[in-house]
């Protein structure tokens, strides 16, 4: 019984990852801050320079224009009905 050999790509160190990252702010200017990022790009390169994996991202803020008050205001409402909904079926099945 002997030894079998130890397969050099296996036991090689794995070279590490190189990220690039870039901010745009909301303005459209390049920035540092990721806080004041409104869109931007992460690419993480492999040991010999190939793009390993890239993730764009991008926030905007739009409004519903038939909704006559806030998100959250519209929310809020929403929820008490259905609470409203909930109490009234539990009002029903109690008296039933």
């Amino acid at each position: 019984m002997g030894r079998a050999k130890a397969d050099p790509s296996v036991d090689a160190p794995v070279a590490p990852s190189v990220q690039t990252i870039e901010y745009v702010d909301a303005d459209g200017r390049p920035t540092d801050d990721p806080e004041a990022a409104v869109r931007g790009e992460i690419a993480e390169y492999g040991p010999h320079g190939r793009l390993r994996r890239r993730t764009r991202f991008f926030l905007t803020e739009r409004e519903l224009p038939w909704l006559p008050v806030s998100e959250p205001a519209f929310l809020l409402w929403v929820l008490a009905a259905l609470m409203l909904i909930w109490v009234a079926i539990g009002l029903v099945l109690h008296l039933v």
